[in-house]
């Protein structure tokens, strides 16, 4: 009728012709003209919409290959956005979340340790003038030290400049040379001592509830003899199970636990030591210390090295001051925040050091015991000393996880990077959790057997030297000179391009050698007592 034919009225006319011709298709329709380019454009045109968008957040929860996404690997793979968004800082890495006080945590929970309990009996060696003197110094030079150290955390420019992800990093970057090897075994071999050394705690904390309620319901004349290794064997199966959290910014409540049960103990200690004071009706102890009579000469100057030995040890945590400021989110800078957070930590801290140490040496003079709420000065209220020997087991519980979780990244991360292909050591199962609507959990083979396999090393090396007063001296002499203060003064010297021979740089290395003899010092005391202990141990069979 004049009018255009379309293929539908062909089709209900009945006009469809059965083969394949000119003009038209075998199925009677007007001849198709679409090519290979054309259908690929309609796919890639209804495929490509807004979610593209997303791809990058997603790719950031699964990581590359389908592993959990670290911030080198967002390097490696070039992806590392030139200026700060939502989601991500300006190395590529997710958006850090810390504050100033998740840092003070994480601070107060890797220095307020068990080295807090040894105090009493440090002060106990040096005396009224000595041990609160000794106790000041090393906390400003911990604070001083540390203001220097967070200056590393980037090289070059405060705000811009690279980050430094791990201490080691920082002295690699700014110093370089043998000296980054030197620094990387004195550091884990430390980190590795301060995980031995709080595993004997925890378990001599284990064992003092055990005796306190034998000791109430038998007598305080009863020996109560109980083994450690079972006590041992118990936090290592626990630190087994928490070594499994993935990574530092993972542990943050863990941290804010730990904090506030190092607050607990420290403060029942604190409240122990004044009533026995006030009960006592004197103020115990001199002002030079344990006489001699009481221990020879020799004795008394090995107890005055191993009594500086566990003050370091007490301010011993710059070995993880970087990986701690790497948490921190900006603006403002991070070394601003980490000062802020290194003042209210060191401060907070050496007010308790100063009261435990004093209350405890007040009210027990020449014969404060090792651990203060385990060497059994007290006896009553036998609850209150179960409640803070709970509190230790909790706090130390979180500090082995802030003081390891720096090795664990270093030897996965060096594992990753050495074996890229590796499914065991790079691919994650999720594990599905069934409640609280949690995000699966991401087991990654590797993880599992090396973090385990360490704690078992630890514990067993534990159980083989459960001497707490002399490795706490050891571990606090071998890590406090290189790591509190030697590199952080060299690096500072090099980062602010400090001239030789000026009166600042002569100042920094008159600092840098009065600690050194001070460590050698408090070393060579640690070591004869570990040597006297051996005299008379059994492995395996340590009774206390």
């Amino acid at each position: 009728m004049g009018q255009e034919t379309t293929t539908g009225e062909l089709e209900i006319a009945g006009f469809a012709p059965q083969a394949p011709s000119k003009f038209f298709d075998d199925d009677g329709r007007l001849k198709r003209t679409g090519t290979v380019w054309t259908t690929s454009a309609h796919i890639i045109t209804a495929v490509i919409g807004s979610g593209v968008l997303s791809l990058a957040w997603a790719t950031a929860q699964l990581g590359w290959m389908g592993q959990e996404t670290t911030t080198g690997e967002l390097e490696i793979a070039g992806f590392a956005p030139q200026a700060p968004s939502k989601f991500f800082d300006d190395d590529g890495r997710l958006k850090r979340t810390g504050t100033v006080w998740t840092t003070s945590a994480h601070i107060i929970t890797a220095v307020i340790g068990s080295g807090v309990l040894s105090l009493a009996w440090a002060t106990a060696q040096l005396g009224w003038v000595a041990g609160p003197t000794v106790l000041f110094l090393f906390s400003f030079v911990t604070y001083y030290t540390s203001c220097h150290l967070s200056a590393s955390y980037r090289c070059g420019d405060p705000v811009t400049g690279k980050r430094n992800y791990t201490y080691m990093e920082a002295v690699q970057n700014i110093l370089g040379g043998v000296q980054v090897k030197i620094c990387g075994f004195i550091q884990y071999a430390n980190l590795v001592g301060v995980a031995i050394g709080y595993t004997i705690a925890a378990s001599i904390s284990m064992i003092a509830i055990k005796k306190s309620s034998c000791f109430h319901e038998k007598g305080h004349d009863n020996p109560c003899r109980v083994s450690g290794t079972p006590y041992i064997l118990m936090f290592g199966i626990v630190e087994i199970i928490f070594s499994q959290i993935p990574d530092f910014d993972q542990i943050s409540w863990l941290s804010m636990l730990s904090a506030a049960m190092s607050f607990t103990y420290s403060s029942i200690g604190l409240g122990l030591g004044i009533s026995k004071v006030v009960e006592n009706g004197k103020i115990k102890g001199s002002l030079t210390g344990i006489s001699i009579g009481k221990v020879t000469r020799t004795q008394k100057i090995w107890r005055c090295s191993q009594a500086l030995g566990a003050i370091a040890f007490a301010y011993s945590y710059s070995l993880v001051l970087i990986e701690i400021q790497d948490t921190i989110k900006s603006p403002p800078a991070e070394h601003k925040t980490m000062k802020k957070a290194t003042l209210i930590s060191v401060a907070t801290t050496t007010v308790f050091y100063m009261f435990c140490g004093c209350f405890g040496y007040a009210a027990f003079g020449d014969m404060a015991p090792g651990n203060l709420l385990t060497g059994f000065g007290f006896y009553n209220p036998y609850w209150l000393i179960d409640i803070a020997n709970g509190a230790i087991i909790i706090h130390l519980i979180g500090a082995y996880q802030v003081y390891c979780q720096p090795l664990f990244a270093f030897v996965e991360n060096t594992a990753a990077k050495y074996f890229p292909e590796s499914k065991f050591i790079n691919n994650n199962i999720e594990i599905p959790i069934p409640f609280g609507g949690y995000k699966p959990y991401k087991l990654n083979m590797f993880r599992l057997v090396w973090r385990t396999a360490f704690v078992c090393m630890t514990t067993i090396v534990a159980m083989l030297m459960p001497f707490f007063n002399d490795v706490v001296g050891i571990i606090g002499a071998f890590g406090f000179w290189p790591l509190t203060v030697y590199f952080p003064v060299k690096m500072y010297i090099v980062q602010k391009k400090i001239p030789k021979w000026s009166s600042q740089w002569i100042l920094l290395q008159i600092l840098s050698v009065v600690c050194l003899i001070i460590s050698i010092f408090a070393a060579v005391g640690s070591f004869a007592g570990v040597v006297i202990d051996l005299k008379v141990y059994k492995p395996f069979k340590t009774m206390y």
